[in-house]
């Protein structure tokens, strides 16, 4: 399975502060939780990518 490969599963994801300074995404789908836990450098790096995504995404969806 890849980035392009679709699924269909349903997903919740939360974002958040953790009380130890890490930022916290965690994902639960079929009753699997998956805590993942980074440091604020680390978190400010994932947005930057996921900005960088987005761009490309509008570049290839049409409008």
């Amino acid at each position: 399975m890849g980035i392009n490969s679709e699924r269909d599963i349903e997903a919740n994801m939360q974002i958040g502060p953790t009380d130890q300074g890490m930022v916290r995404l965690f994902i639960e789908a079929d009753g699997v939780e998956i805590p993942m836990d980074f440091d604020p450098d680390e978190a400010d790096e994932i947005a930057e990518e996921i900005r960088a995504a987005a761009i490309a995404a509008r570049a290839v969806k049409p409008r």
